[in-house]
């Protein structure tokens, strides 16, 4: 081969890549650039969106003294950690059951277990909105609580037996040796092992309910309205620099709440404790 030939070959390489990385940044811009304008103009001080006059935190200050929002607030984290806490606690005892156990009807279970990750929100709204009209369930925080918990368990699950699958058995077997119970094999080496999927699980079922809107929009009744639902009937009216304020805060809690999942998912277990 030509010493030029290695050249043209260098240089489309080289062109090549460039395109690549060009592709990529355009495709990042196109993503999130949205997000950066929400979150810049949830500091403009002119009420209107396309006018930018100057920084201020005054639309921050009124949401706190919001009557409406503050109720809003009030209902998604009843509904957020409510559903959270029974969702971590089934989902777990799930994730257990299906890494460790063989039984009559496991694959079925386990394909049924992935369906609320797989199947789209507003089919699962829809279903759940069935049920309740078939039982004669009234809507409200209750009825939003059990949507929640029926997707949730599936999330935890997940993220419960990702941990499990690199759990070292041997460790439980040591336990047994140094005459530990099944019980306290449990509470003082698998479940320290485990804690930190366990809270990643719980975290990201906190994030996916206090963000969600449209199976809250389908399951929700009379004096339960939750923050994503209070924002889109304020949306209705027009986009205000509240709107912009409320969502850039959901949009903080959101990414601290994944980022803390996320490094819990990677963190040790901590210690264990078997005497």
């Amino acid at each position: 081969m030509s010493r030029e030939t290695r050249t043209q070959k260098k240089r489309r390489s080289q062109w090549l890549n460039w395109l690549l990385d060009l592709h990529g940044i355009l495709g990042y811009i196109f993503l999130y650039a949205p997000i950066v304008i929400l979150v810049v103009f949830s500091f403009n001080a002119s009420r209107f969106s396309s006018d930018w006059r100057g920084f201020t935190l005054q639309w921050y200050a009124q949401l706190f003294g919001h009557e409406a929002i503050g109720a809003a607030l009030k209902n998604s984290l009843i509904v957020a950690l409510s559903s959270t806490l029974i969702s971590t606690v089934f989902g777990t005892m799930v994730a257990i059951a299906m890494e460790r156990y063989n039984f009559w009807g496991k694959l079925p279970f386990d394909a049924l277990l992935y369906l609320p990750i797989i199947i789209p929100d507003i089919a699962m709204a829809v279903m759940l909105l069935l049920f309740f009209v078939l039982v004669k369930m009234n809507l409200g925080l209750v009825t939003i609580i059990i949507s929640h918990v029926a997707f949730n368990i599936s999330f935890v699950a997940v993220v419960v037996r990702a941990r499990l699958a690199y759990f070292d058995v041997t460790l439980e077997e040591a336990a047994r040796d140094l005459y530990a119970n099944e019980w306290q094999t449990f509470r003082r080496v698998t479940l320290p092992l485990i804690m930190p999927g366990i809270l990643g699980g719980a975290l990201l079922a906190f994030t996916l309910s206090i963000d969600d809107f449209v199976i809250t929009f389908f399951t929700a009744g009379p004096g339960s309205t939750t923050l994503p639902l209070r924002i889109y009937s304020m949306v209705k009216l027009g986009v205000t620099p509240e709107i912009n304020a409320l969502s850039s805060m959901m949009l903080l809690v959101s990414m601290v709440l994944v980022f803390l999942s996320l490094m819990l998912q990677k963190g040790g277990g901590g210690g264990i404790e078997i005497a």
